[in-house]
């Protein structure tokens, strides 16, 4: 059951990753590179290079659940990241700005395909 919303949090991998990773590798990204913790409940974002495909990667009361999006057209539109840091932290509300194709600085709403 798709159980995400606006009261969690949301933090995006600032680098390109391989999407044929799965729980445990995906797992080790956010312990290792982010330095945060899978069992928090947090909801973490990992976007392949070209940016036409997205994981979330979440722990629900069952175990962990691995939400996957691919774009048929168009790309999502990517934050600006600080070099300091290796993780990014978001809202729900650009969550789900980027998922729908909507770019903030412009309000213009990127390609997409439609049916």
């Amino acid at each position: 059951m798709f159980n995400l919303n606006d009261s969690m949090q949301y933090f995006l991998y600032p680098y390109p990753t391989d999407m044929r990773k799965s729980f445990y590798t995906l797992s080790g990204i956010v312990t290792n590179n982010m330095g945060r913790n899978v069992q928090d409940g947090e909801v973490f974002i990992f976007i392949n290079r070209t940016c036409d495909c997205m994981k979330l990667l979440h722990l629900e009361c069952g175990g962990l659940v691995i939400y996957h999006l691919k774009l048929e057209a168009g790309n999502f539109k990517l934050p600006v990241f600080d070099e300091a840091t290796n993780t990014f932290h978001t809202t729900w509300s650009n969550l789900m700005l980027m998922v729908q194709g909507i770019d903030p600085g412009t309000c213009r709403q990127r390609k997409r395909w439609k049916k």
